[in-house]
């Protein structure tokens, strides 16, 4: 009975470190890293410098999470930066016509999700790839933002309340890091706990069977672009808040470090499978390794190197964890 107890732990044991590799392999990692900067650098693991780090990653763990509900679909949304520079810009511009900030934070928002529904309805309703349809979104919305402020920054002025947002702190927490921590408790318990988590998984895991079950496979698709649109119109807001202005060169390579963050953490590119946690761990990993390396007065330019070096890495190990994780559950069933 012992015995037979013993190996029904193992098992269950076993079954848990199968299920949770990503995460857990994505959390070995960032400890690693806040090690290895720790050694490195003086000022890295100082309250004001980690306080920084997660103020800093607060936008991209936003437009991060939002990517994930699009990437667990079997989609890509390689226009966030684009999005996240025309509501910086276009709310910059409002402000300065003299419109109340809460008013301007409305009609972003409003701006992010039309944005998400146009490209969302290309995808899901007219059946051009994602890939394509964002390829063009990116090319677009920056042309767009470029033109409106002709390739100025536009400053943003007397708007204490909105410079709180992206400045002002909480109990001595950034207020970017708190929103980033709602909506990332929000995307766990809708991802795990909501019948719409479960339409958005079954759909990426295989949209012909979800259609067949009744299910609303294609505004299921739609509707996460529109999340990534008011995702990016929250970040792009962020942005400007901390910065004081909008400009149309804000967040260049914004896409590639929030599909890294996505990937890094776990959630498969080719859908059905994606993780909230691993997301979170993902982003603070490529925050905290572009801020190490700049505190190890290491060029900052090697940061993207980095980041496209973890994305292949991440990738490979992504593939071969979940074929292998595949064939011992196989194995085991057999």
């Amino acid at each position: 009975m012992t015995a037979y107890t013993e190996r029904g732990h193992g098992s269950r044991i076993a079954d848990f470190f199968g299920e949770h590799a990503q995460v857990l392999s994505i959390a070995i990692f960032f400890l690693a890293c806040m090690i290895f900067f720790s050694i490195g650098s003086e000022t890295f693991f100082t309250l004001g410098n980690i306080l920084n780090i997660v103020r800093q990653a607060a936008p991209i763990l936003i437009v991060a999470i939002a990517m994930t509900f699009v990437i667990i679909t079997g989609g890509i949304d390689l226009s966030v930066g684009s999005q996240v520079a025309l509501v910086n810009a276009v709310a910059a511009i409002v402000m300065a016509m003299g419109v109340p900030w809460p008013s301007v934070v409305i009609g972003m928002i409003v701006l992010g999700g039309f944005m998400g529904l146009v490209q969302g309805w290309f995808t899901a309703y007219q059946g051009i790839p994602a890939f394509i349809v964002t390829l063009a979104g990116l090319s677009i919305l920056r042309g767009l933002a470029l033109y409106l402020t002709q390739g100025y920054s536009i400053p943003i002025k007397d708007a204490p309340g909105f410079f709180a947002l992206g400045r002002g702190e909480i109990l001595s927490f950034p207020i970017p890091a708190i929103i980033a921590v709602i909506i990332a408790i929000l995307g766990y318990v809708v991802i795990t706990a909501t019948k719409y988590g479960r339409q958005v998984v079954a759909v990426g895991s295989n949209m012909e069977a979800a259609r067949r079950v009744g299910m609303p496979a294609k505004w299921i698709i739609a509707s996460v672009y529109i999340i990534s649109g008011i995702a990016c119109a929250v970040a792009g807001l962020l942005i400007a808040a901390r910065l004081g202005s909008g400009s149309s060169n804000a967040a260049v390579g914004f896409e590639l470090q929030v599909i890294a963050a996505v990937v890094l953490g776990g959630t498969s590119l080719m859908g059905g499978r994606g993780t909230i946690l691993g997301t979170v761990l993902g982003t603070l990993t490529i925050a905290v390794i572009g801020n190490g390396l700049i505190l190890m007065h290491i060029s900052p330019f090697f940061t993207q190197i980095v980041t496209g070096a973890i994305i292949l890495v991440a990738i490979w190990l992504n593939t071969r964890i979940f074929t292998a994780n595949f064939h011992f559950r196989l194995g085991r069933k057999g």
